[in-house]
């Protein structure tokens, strides 16, 4: 029995209820541009969302600790070196020295279980 494509390229990331709007992030390494990097997975207003850990201003990590990513509101996802502010839901630069969005990673949530599409961005780092 073969497996379907989307089936194929969906790997389970995090158990949903890891994932509490405004806290704290699930970390998971990609290989994008032929480098391994981290990404981080969060839930904002309900919705799983994720994006590459990589500042659009200067090509740094975002979190201010360890998968911490969210202002003191829950509301922002905030650059801890240069204060880079960035929309939850879409990764849009809103505010300080950004140039444009972060990268986005598809995710979808079903059955209590958090998926990575990878056949439409980034590939998993081999074990």
């Amino acid at each position: 029995m073969s497996v379907p494509d989307d089936e194929r390229e969906r790997i389970p990331l995090c158990n949903g209820r890891d994932l509490v709007d405004g806290g704290v992030a699930v970390p998971f390494d990609v290989v994008y541009a032929g480098h391994t990097c981290r990404a981080f997975a969060i839930r904002y207003q309900g919705q799983v969302h994720a994006y590459l850990n990589r500042c659009t201003h200067v090509a740094m990590e975002l979190d201010w600790q360890p998968n911490q990513f969210f202002d003191d509101t829950g509301r922002w996802l905030l650059c801890s070196t240069h204060g880079a502010v960035y929309r939850p839901d879409t990764g849009d630069c809103a505010g300080g020295p950004c140039r444009g969005a972060l990268v986005r990673i598809a995710l979808t949530e079903s059955e209590g279980v958090v998926h990575w599409h990878t056949a439409y961005n980034l590939q998993p780092v081999p074990f």
